[in-house]
């Protein structure tokens, strides 16, 4: 099986600070949290529910070796 590592970044800083903009000009708002899957960009917490309810985010839990069937 793929082995996976977990990586959780604290951030810091004024909100409205050049993290927070980078992060809204990505599509994030609100800028955090900010979901990474296997290295590619997922969006906000909102955007890995809606991939959960149309059915995309088991299919990229698996192409990232995060879960296995």
């Amino acid at each position: 099986m793929g082995r996976h590592q977990d990586l959780v970044l604290r951030v810091g800083g004024e909100p409205g600070g050049a993290l927070d903009w980078a992060l809204r000009g990505m599509g994030c708002n609100p800028s955090v949290p900010v979901v990474f899957i296997g290295g590619h960009f997922v969006g906000s917490a909102r955007d890995v529910i809606s991939s959960h309810v149309d059915g995309t985010l088991k299919q990229r839990l698996i192409d990232a070796n995060a879960i296995w069937f």
